[in-house]
């Protein structure tokens, strides 16, 4: 089963499962509502459920879980859910459920983790760009390591784009304190920290302030060392070899796009899921139910 969640904003005042929270619809200026899909393996949506506008992602697998169980009546199942949905502490609680299995996707830091402990050797794509590893660090899970060239070649032009950005904007920083127009250290580094803020590239520079100076450089070590995992992802799974071989995870996890192309689906111009505008909770769930349906 595939697995993911999104929100839709709310219009007025008196919905009861209206609440402020991260939108996806890039409206933070509305409430909103959040609704979790299940589709089947081949994408076709089975199940639509709505939560209160501030859930977190992970907190509604549980939900998810029981009405595959309960409703459905199924005892054998591989829930694919992101990195953000199936998180480690998600993962433990079905280990303790029993009887679910998964497939997700580790955080970069977990892959920066792997590199360090030398559980994950970069030299393996050298030839090939997808390997199978194992770690102590995730005892009884296979873990399967995917290179995608595109998207490395993507993430270097991003990060360039960046880094050279917010040098054009330190430079400027540095032409006012040499005219004079910043002079104390706090105020220069007050303005140097919006600036490298701004664009999250902070770890990425050294700066240098005292009264009357300012100097940066790139920290070229660093930014090396994240480049090198640039395209890389680690898709992690419960399930046995002899049930799906690597080639076949990477495959199913790559069709939570089919969750993503139905969520655009329903919130394209035909069905119209958003915004919503009843107040009671059948109603919206009936709401949610029919374009669902349709």
């Amino acid at each position: 089963m595939l697995y993911d969640l999104t929100s839709i904003y709310v219009e007025g005042r008196c919905c009861a499962l209206a609440a402020h929270g991260h939108s996806r619809d890039q409206r933070p200026d509305r409430a909103q509502i959040e609704f979790g899909l299940v589709t089947d393996a081949r994408g076709c949506p089975i199940a639509v459920e709505a939560f209160a506008g501030r859930a977190a992602d992970p907190a509604t697998v549980e939900a998810q879980i029981e009405k595959l169980r309960e409703r459905f009546g199924l005892t054998d199942v591989v829930l694919v859910g992101d990195r953000g949905m199936l998180t480690s502490a998600r993962i433990e609680r079905l280990k303790e459920v029993g009887g679910i299995g998964w497939v997700s996707c580790l955080r970069a830091p977990a892959i920066r983790a792997l590199v360090a402990a030398g559980d994950l050797q970069l030299s393996l794509f050298d030839e090939r760009n997808l390997a199978e590893i194992t770690s102590p660090e995730f005892p009884g899970e296979r873990l399967v390591v995917c290179r995608n060239p595109a998207l490395a070649g993507e993430r270097a032009r991003k990060r360039e784009a960046l880094l050279a950005a917010t040098e054009e904007a330190l430079a400027k920083v540095a032409g006012m304190v040499a005219r004079g127009r910043l002079r104390t250290a706090a105020a220069i580094g007050l303005r140097a920290g919006r600036v490298v803020n701004a664009k999250q590239m902070a770890k990425h520079f050294e700066l240098s302030v005292a009264d009357g100076v300012f100097a940066y450089r790139r920290r070229v070590e660093q930014i090396a060392e994240e480049a090198a995992l640039d395209g890389l992802y680690v898709v992690r799974t419960s399930v046995s070899a002899e049930r799906l071989d690597a080639c076949a995870v990477v495959e199913t996890y790559k069709r939570l796009a089919a969750v993503e192309r139905a969520f655009r689906g329903l919130k394209s111009v035909e069905l119209a899921v958003r915004p919503i505008f009843h107040y009671r909770e059948d109603r919206v769930r009936a709401h949610l139910f029919l374009c669902f349906l349709a």
